[in-house]
């Protein structure tokens, strides 16, 4: 199912679109937005993962430990995650496993993932940042992804699985602001 009001999808590229168009509101560039927001998705999944038993959660000593060789990270608000980055010769962007998430991927993902419904729903989401300044959207850009992000299933059973993003939802949020 996918029409301009209604896309079956998983979570995790609505989120990362949500995300990406967050950090834009907030004032980092698309290249930069793109890449925090596959971040914000991919730790999402890895803390939902690891509460399912999905994940083995890493020891904090190595955690830290991997941190300290990474050079000059630093952390990013957004949607309530805070985010690995550092500056590259091209700008801000997310790191995940001491490695810059390059933007041109993160595209191709969420075309592939939206596919001819990615304008609508890009539409709808920065319609929403747009009806807050950037201060409530900051403070509440997670609770507002709850609202309209695809049910599923609860538990191991929604990993991975589909559900209706519903585009009038979102523009109904937008105009509740």
């Amino acid at each position: 199912m996918s029409t301009e009001r209604k896309i079956l999808i998983n979570r995790a590229p609505v989120l990362t679109l949500w995300a990406t168009i967050v950090a834009e509101r907030l004032g980092y560039d698309q290249d930069e937005a793109l890449s925090l927001g596959k971040a914000v998705a991919g730790l999402n999944a890895q803390s939902k993962g690891q509460r399912l038993g999905i994940f083995k959660p890493v020891r904090q000593e190595v955690k830290k430990a991997r941190a300290q060789k990474r050079g000059e990270e630093f952390l990013v608000e957004i949607c309530g995650r805070q985010v690995p980055a550092i500056n590259t010769a091209n700008g801000i962007r997310a790191v995940i496993k001491g490695q810059p998430i390059e933007t041109m991927s993160v595209e191709r993902y969420l075309e592939s993932k939206f596919g001819e419904s990615l304008g609508p729903a890009l539409l709808a989401m920065r319609d929403l940042a747009r009806a807050l300044r950037p201060e409530q959207l900051k403070a509440n850009a997670f609770s507002l992804y709850e609202k309209f992000r695809p049910a599923i299933p609860e538990g191991v059973k929604g990993w991975g699985a589909k559900g209706t993003l519903d585009i009038d939802r979102i523009r109904s949020l937008a105009l509740e602001k």
